[in-house]
């Protein structure tokens, strides 16, 4: 079973059928809506709109933990999260896809771990944040789909829900961020901590603050991602059937040795 995050046109596209959905509550509270199950290029996919299927959660209101945790409980192993993102650069321009490899945290307050002490202490190894077995599949599906990729990525996280200033960017930029975006954490530390391989898709909509001298709207963010969409729909139909039942990356054994 592979989990899907993104916005909920993602289950709209051509090939998808979908069998059910299922709503549920989680020691954490309420997921962002309902759980899809379907089946997309001979694969069982559950699909879940990280904003809520109406759009109406920002980033720093998701319930990540009981996202994250309804995956685990549905025996999903590995996870595909799609993103919107502001490219830091100019050769970062806008329908460009990357697949991170990569995470600077600048969120705060956000709920961010399944540890919090109870169950004793808990460091998960975060080197390589983003599941190195699905990282080389994307590139294998780039190339046997003739899609553009860029093979690496430092996603820097913020927190949202305004977008950042020139400053910021210039800062971000300095530190090595190529692109920014505010839902890969808590997301992927979430999914490593329950053990679920991650992997992003982060679709660069939108020159980042000040590397264009013009005003950022939601609209210009919206309109690439639809142009998007059958480009996204393609790369995941063929990305798919390359990724293999057994896992062989450290993301299954995250735990281990991990508790102090």
């Amino acid at each position: 079973m592979i989990g899907i995050i993104g916005g909920s046109g993602l289950y709209n596209i051509e090939g998808v059928d979908i069998h059910k959905r299922r709503k549920i509550s989680t020691p954490y509270g309420y997921p962002s809506d309902a759980y899809v199950f379907g089946r997309f290029s001979g694969r069982e996919v559950i699909f879940l709109p990280r904003h809520g299927s109406l759009h109406k959660i920002p980033p720093h209101r998701i319930n990540y933990r009981a996202n994250i945790w309804g995956f685990k409980k549905f025996g999903v192993k590995r996870i595909i999260a799609v993103g919107a993102t502001g490219g830091i650069g100019a050769e970062m321009k806008p329908g460009t896809i990357v697949i991170p490899d990569q995470i600077i945290d600048m969120t705060h307050g956000r709920e961010s771990t399944f540890f919090d002490g109870e169950a004793g202490v808990i460091h998960v190894d975060f080197t390589r944040p983003f599941c190195p077995e699905l990282h080389a599949a994307f590139f294998r599906a780039g190339r046997n789909s003739g899609i553009k990729l860029r093979k690496t990525g430092t996603y820097v996280c913020t927190n949202g829900p305004r977008l950042e200033t020139k400053a910021e960017i210039q800062f971000f930029s300095g530190i090595g961020g190529h692109v920014v975006g505010m839902t890969a954490m808590p997301e992927a530390l979430l999914a490593r901590e329950a053990e679920i391989c991650y992997a992003g898709i982060a679709i660069i909509t939108n020159y980042a603050a000040g590397i264009k001298e013009k005003s950022l709207t939601a609209r210009e963010v919206i309109e690439i991602m639809h142009k998007t969409t059958g480009q996204l729909g393609d790369l995941i139909k063929e990305v798919l059937p390359l990724i293999t039942m057994q896992r062989a990356c450290a993301c299954k054994e995250a735990l281990k040795e991990a508790e102090v």
